[in-house]
């Protein structure tokens, strides 16, 4: 897929989170947790049929490491977001930058980290375990980070509302963030030498990332009922969520 392209796939899905939140409001807040049970589905699905098989397939001495090192990373960084991506909100109205700061920093890394694999998808290599880089076809990889930002996007814009933000600052942090998956993606792809003269650096990466989608995607299965129970539509969303995943996949 071109730069171009991804870029303003990643950068679009975050902004129309937001305008979706800001003309809608309470309408689009209110179906968080269905968009939530299914990416989270989604999510689990393309690790265990596309990712964890692709970062296995370099038969890399514990790399099993790298993957709870992701699950324990998003774990720290889930502390400092307060858990909005899985739909969470802590409003406080009238809050202060610093009340803002750690979510958005938290948010803002585990983006970047999303990033940095998608440039195997960017630069479309074919013989990709060669060089470090996962193949993917379908672009599932992608598509999953699409699907799990665009409700972050919407539980952000929402906090910004009930927070009462400044819209103005709240576009401005909100852009900030869809910036920081292409910002992750540029890096490496423009730094592509240095991740292919240097073993599996980008395998590693990748098995970083997979650990952080099996925190989300898990943690977003047993949230989407506050009362940690499925109904009916839930379920279908999930067991859709899963099925799309295996056609992508």
């Amino acid at each position: 897929m071109e730069n171009w392209l991804t870029y303003f796939l990643l950068i679009g899905v975050v902004l129309a989170g937001g305008l979706l939140v800001y003309f809608l409001k309470e309408r689009i807040t209110g179906s968080l947790k269905f968009l939530l049970a299914f990416s989270g589905a989604f999510m689990l699905g393309i690790a265990a049929l596309h990712l964890i098989p692709e970062v296995y397939a370099n038969h890399e001495t514990h790399i099993g490491i790298f993957v709870l090192l992701g699950f324990l990373i998003q774990l720290i960084l889930e502390y400092f977001s307060q858990g909005i991506e899985h739909g969470h909100i802590h409003a406080h109205k009238n809050a202060s930058s610093k009340f803002f700061a750690p979510i958005l920093i938290s948010l803002c890394i585990h983006a970047f980290l999303e990033g940095l694999p998608l440039a195997n998808e960017t630069l479309g290599h074919v013989h990709a375990h060669s060089h470090g880089f996962v193949h993917s076809d379908e672009h599932s990889f992608l598509i999953s980070i699409l699907l799990h930002k665009f409700p972050i996007a919407i539980t952000l814009m929402t906090l910004f509302i009930k927070s009462n933000v400044e819209m103005k600052k709240a576009f401005f942090w909100l852009i900030i963030f869809s910036l920081m998956a292409p910002l992750g993606n540029f890096v490496a792809v423009y730094y592509q030498d240095f991740f292919q003269s240097n073993g599996n650096i980008m395998n590693k990466i990748l098995a970083v990332v997979v650990g952080m989608f099996l925190h989300i995607s898990t943690t977003i299965l047993f949230e989407t009922d506050e009362s940690h129970k499925f109904n009916l539509a839930k379920l279908l969303l999930v067991i859709s969520g899963g099925y799309v995943a295996y056609l992508v996949a």
